[in-house]
């Protein structure tokens, strides 16, 4: 693919996709979003990719959407509502959760709006030190959008959800930290090394397929009763058990070496 709001590459393990639209901080439009997809799922597809760091070109990860964007949609008529038969999930980046491949957002500089929403949506969030985070949606006359109501109490409690949202105040890394809001910090000149360090750990130490379905069983947990959410996690368990993996990974801990397990391409997703 010939990218141009984006630059995409495959670092061994890594399909390390950087936002490429510094002069208006990397706010996203229609084509930004699309060619965003379509590199995650060129990653989904190739086996030689593990997990996929997303980050920013310049002084900011993402200020979210386009300011000419953002005036288009909010000057229209009401859109049309997902129907609820649609395997399709609203929201810009739902889709990032159902990618069965670990998703790593750096966050450089500020994250706001939409683009938090992506840093939200993604599994692990490393944030530069100097970096900074705002839900900003209130402040703009919109709500809690594209399924920050659902994932954002989920990572840092309801009250500290609700005042993120209603105050859209700006917070800092550290601040980010404390909350829950990011996993870990870097120091900004780390920051895209630290996070393909981290899929190239899991790249020697984790079975693929088992960090897809592993993936799979705690998004779709949180919204179980514990119950159903373990038997499911049972039958998993019954199935993965038997596969070459665990068998592969036993004998490499007999032979003490590191063990060699199968990748996931396009063969592998169904």
């Amino acid at each position: 693919m010939n990218y141009t709001d984006i630059d995409y590459e495959v670092i061994g393990s890594v399909a390390l996709l950087t936002l490429n639209r510094p002069e208006k901080l990397n706010a996203f439009t229609y084509h930004t979003l699309r060619e965003i997809r379509e590199a995650v799922e060129a990653s989904v597809q190739n086996p030689e990719v593990v997990g996929i760091v997303i980050t920013g070109k310049g002084r900011g990860f993402s200020s979210g959407l386009d300011s000419a964007v953002l005036a288009s949609v909010t000057s229209g008529k009401t859109p049309a509502t997902t129907e609820e038969a649609s395997d399709e999930l609203p929201g810009i980046f739902s889709y990032l959760l159902e990618v069965p491949k670990p998703v790593i957002s750096a966050i450089n500089g500020v994250a706001a709006g939409g683009g938090l929403i992506l840093a939200l949506m993604s599994d692990i969030r490393i944030a530069a030190r100097d970096a900074a985070l705002t839900t900003v949606f209130l402040k703009r006359g919109l709500i809690a959008e594209h399924g920050s109501s659902w994932i954002l109490p989920r990572l840092v409690g309801t009250g500290r959800a609700l005042d993120l949202l209603w105050s859209s105040d700006k917070v800092t890394a550290e601040e980010a930290l404390g909350l829950g809001l990011v996993d870990r910090l870097s120091e900004p000149e780390n920051l895209v090394a630290d996070a393909l360090a981290y899929i190239e750990k899991l790249a020697v130490t984790s079975a693929p397929a088992a960090i897809a379905e592993t993936k799979r069983l705690v998004y779709s947990h949180l919204g179980k009763g514990y119950r159903e959410a373990l038997i499911e996690a049972n039958l998993s368990q019954n199935i993965f058990v038997v596969r070459p993996d665990a068998k592969e990974g036993a004998q490499a801990l007999i032979e003490k070496r590191i063990p060699r397990f199968e990748r996931l391409g396009k063969d592998d997703i169904s």
